[in-house]
This record gives C-alpha cells, sequence and structure tokens, in this order.
C-alpha cells in the first residue's frame, strides 16, 4: 500500500495549496482583528468574536499539519511555522506536538494515549469505576453535558500550555513561554482597549467558547466510539491505526472545516501526507484493508457525534449504576 501511495505522489509536498491556505486564513485572521477595531464600540463585535472562533481553529489545523511536516519537509521551519501558529492562538507549540506525537503512537490505548486521560471525563468503564473528584461527578452525565463542556475546551487549551512550561523536559521551554505570554498579553491589551469593559469580557467569553466548541468538534468524530485498546493489546501499525479511527463522509467543504481530519485513517497511517492529498489516498488505503478483511469505519458527520456520545454514555454506566458487573 505504501508504494501504491508513494507511486501516486501523494506523499510529495503541495508548496500552492498550504500557500494559498496560509495566506487565506492569515488574510481572515487579520481582518478579523481589523473588524473589532473598525467597529469597536458595539455588540455587532459579538459577531467577529464568533468569527474569529472560527479562525482561530483554522490556525490550530494549519499548526497541526506544520507538526506533521505536511507542510514543510524539513524539521526547522515546520517547527517555526507550527510555533508561529501556535502563538497565534495561545497554545504551546511544544507542549501539544509532544502530546499529539504520543497519540499518533498509540492512538485510543487506554494507557498509553493522552487524549484518553481520564482528567475530566472517563473514556472506558474500567476508568469509571476508580474515578474520584470531577470525573466521577460529571461522568453520570458527560455524554448529555460534552457540547456543553467543550465551551471550556479553548481555556483548557491554553491553562494545559502554560502547566506544560513547568516540565523542565519539554524542549524549547523558555521560547515557547515567551510566545504564550507575548499572546495573552496582546490579546487582553487589544480587547480591553478598544472594548468597554463589560464588551470585552463577552466578547473573551463568546470567542473563546466557541473556538472551545469547534475545536473539540473537529477531533470528536475521529477516534471516539472506536475500540479503546488496554494493557499488552498492541496488534500491527496497520490494524493499530486503522480499527480506532473513522473517517467521516462529506465533500470539499467537509474536508475544509474539518483540515482533513476527515479523512483520520489515512492521516493515520501517513500522517506526514498533505492534507488535500488525504481524499485522493482514500480509494487505495480501503480498497487495501478491504483486501486483507481489515474493517474500515466510515460514517457522516452527524452520526460519528452520535457514535461518541453513545461510547461516553456507555462508559459511565458504572456512576450511574454502581453495581453493573465488571
Amino acid at each position: 500500500m505504501s508504494r501504491k501511495i508513494a507511486d501516486a505522489g501523494l506523499l510529495g509536498r503541495r508548496p500552492g495549496y498550504y500557500a494559498l491556505r496560509i495566506t487565506v486564513v492569515a488574510g481572515l485572521y487579520v481582518g478579523g482583528w481589523a473588524a473589532v477595531a473598525l467597529i469597536s464600540d458595539s455588540w455587532w463585535t459579538l459577531t467577529v468574536a464568533a468569527f474569529l472562533a472560527v479562525v482561530f481553529g483554522q490556525v490550530a489545523l494549519l499548526a497541526h499539519d506544520a507538526a506533521h511536516r505536511q507542510v514543510f519537509r524539513r524539521r526547522r521551519a515546520s517547527e517555526a511555522s507550527g510555533r508561529i501558529a501556535g502563538a497565534g492562538i495561545g497554545m504551546s507549540y511544544g507542549w501539544w506536538q509532544d502530546k499529539h506525537t504520543r497519540h499518533h503512537t498509540n492512538p485510543n490505548h487506554e494507557d498509553l494515549d493522552p487524549d484518553l486521560d481520564p482528567d475530566l471525563l472517563v473514556w472506558t468503564q474500567d476508568q469509571a469505576r476508580v474515578a474520584t473528584g470531577l470525573p466521577r461527578l460529571i461522568g453520570h452525565w458527560q455524554a448529555f453535558l460534552f457540547f456543553r463542556l467543550l465551551t471550556l475546551e479553548g481555556f483548557n487549551l491554553h491553562v494545559s500550555s502554560v502547566r506544560a512550561l513547568a516540565n523542565r523536559s519539554l524542549k524549547h521551554r523558555a521560547l515557547d513561554g515567551a510566545l504564550l505570554f507575548a499572546h495573552f498579553a496582546l490579546y487582553l491589551a487589544v480587547l480591553f482597549w478598544l472594548l468597554p469593559l463589560g464588551m470585552a469580557i463577552a466578547f473573551l467569553a463568546v470567542h473563546q467558547c466557541l473556538f472551545g466548541v469547534y475545536l473539540g468538534s473537529l477531533f470528536a468524530p475521529n477516534h471516539k466510539g472506536m475500540p479503546i485498546l488496554t494493557g499488552e493489546d498492541r496488534p500491527d501499525f496497520l490494524r493499530r491505526q486503522v480499527l480506532t479511527s473513522r473517517n467521516v463522509r462529506g465533500g470539499r467543504f467537509t474536508d475544509i472545516a474539518l483540515g482533513g481530519l476527515n479523512h483520520q485513517i489515512e492521516h493515520h497511517l501517513f500522517p506526514s501526507m498533505p492534507s488535500p492529498n488525504l481524499r485522493k489516498a482514500r480509494p487505495i488505503v480501503r480498497r487495501h484493508c478491504g483486501d486483507l478483511g481489515v474493517e474500515y469505519v466510515e460514517t457522516g458527520l452527524i452520526a460519528s457525534y452520535r457514535l461518541a456520545l453513545a461510547s461516553l454514555h456507555q462508559a459511565g454506566a458504572p456512576l450511574r449504576h454502581p453495581r453493573v458487573p465488571a
């Protein structure tokens, strides 16, 4: 399969595509803040806050592609562009790259995937049975609360980035810290300089909450509700990536909205493949999985959220019914 993908030229860089995408997203980013300055003392700025929430999500997707070396082949250029994008949304690039790399190595593994840490939600019934504090409290109704909790995801991104700076093993910690706090200082200075106090607080709340919802909605369809690996359960690379991932059907608009992450199976098999090539790789990967008898899961967007919520509801069952047997 790798030879077929390479022979099709799908692993080559797409400089023209990324030059256009970066230009458009950067223009929307600058234009959004220019609109805040122009509209200024008006509640219409809250519509700009919603617009910038989407733009911040698109910047996050560019940081994701840069971290995977989809944009540039060389590590230094990839890190520089990823850090710039991360600084634009108030995220520590080093912290996120480390976390995301561990996720890709062991996707949906209860013990090894950091995305399954039960810090707020429980992802398996075993986690639910030993949950304490907030996960135990929230776990009862976590499926019902999930999208409401995503309003906090933007704030969580910032807090986790700051907390990571205390980790001495974090590479380029000083640079990440400088960029992070420069973002916070500039962001707050612009808001409270251009807008009255109440309006500035409302803008911040709308912007960060909708950014969190969009960010969480980008990643929720990909693995939640798919098989969760435990212990020594580590199949070969192809099965480890395919069986724990789910694609989302859709057209070009879906590709843009989800940044190519709707082709999650192809992305996990070929993480450095430029996102516009993932759609082209789909028939090759799907045919290969069919030949091997490996289940290739693909659903619509709404169905993917339904599966994710059903999985969360099932994981919290021991908290609603403590006598449910193991």
